[in-house]
């Protein structure tokens, strides 16, 4: 006679491995921190550009004011019945232009640099603030400049001043197109040190396909073969 056999215990029950479930997910699944690798959402981005394009237009002024300070005069003299040059052969006018872009190209120099380093991230909102800014500043400069400078009115000037007196002309832009040396002086200079020492986007594919032999707890497969290694023919099979 003899006992009765004891059923063995059930193994624990594990879920089986798919090698292709680690890499395969949804296309519009998001990691939980995808918002912080992003960055800001796009309204912030937007306000952070208005708020950059105010500040780079307002310091427009300070381009005017030394504008007026370190531009050259243009001497002009009355006859009592019209207004010359007094040096006809002067290049003053030439000199009032040249102090006006090389001081557009300093502002859009600075621009560039400070926006990249208070947001390195860039991004399209920030570029179109950035040049909006500094077109906007480079006008605001302009007429800073002729209204700090000497007067508009060259009759009413010259009378006031009398017969053969020499006085300044206004300041004023010949060629009008240097307005557009400080935008794009600042995004040239944004853009290359973006290009250079901005973030780079992470790989759009991190890690490869999982061994599809491998053993998915560690170590070796129970018949002594290394991980990632095969056998053929299979188990079992002559």
């Amino acid at each position: 006679m003899t006992a009765p056999l004891t059923p063995s215990q059930p193994p624990h029950h594990q879920p089986p491995h798919d090698p292709w479930q680690a890499a395969a997910q949804p296309s519009g699944a998001t990691s939980p921190h995808g918002h912080e690798e992003d960055g800001p959402g796009m309204k912030t981005e937007v306000r952070q550009s208005a708020v950059i394009m105010v500040v780079v237009a307002v310091s427009g002024i300070l381009l005017g004011a030394l504008w007026m300070w370190l531009s050259p005069r243009v001497p002009l003299i009355s006859d009592g019945t019209a207004v010359y040059l007094k040096d006809t052969e002067g290049e003053q006018a030439i000199g009032v232009d040249g102090t006006f872009a090389l001081l557009a190209l300093a502002f859009g120099l600075v621009s560039g640099v400070v926006v990249f380093l208070l947001r390195r991230r860039g991004g399209i909102p920030l570029v179109v603030g950035l040049a909006l800014g500094s077109l906007l500043g480079a006008l605001l400069g302009l007429q800073t400049g002729i209204w700090l400078g000497p007067a508009t009115d060259v009759v009413a000037h010259a009378k006031s001043v009398g017969k053969g007196v020499v006085f300044d002309a206004p300041l004023e832009l010949k060629a009008v197109g240097t307005v557009l040396a400080w935008p794009v002086a600042a995004l040239a200079v944004h853009l290359g040190l973006t290009a250079l020492f901005g973030p780079r986007d992470p790989e759009p594919y991190p890690h490869a396909y999982p061994d599809p032999y491998q053993n998915p707890h560690g170590g070796s497969h129970p018949d002594g073969r290394p991980d990632g290694t095969g056998s053929w023919p299979p188990p079992g099979q002559p």
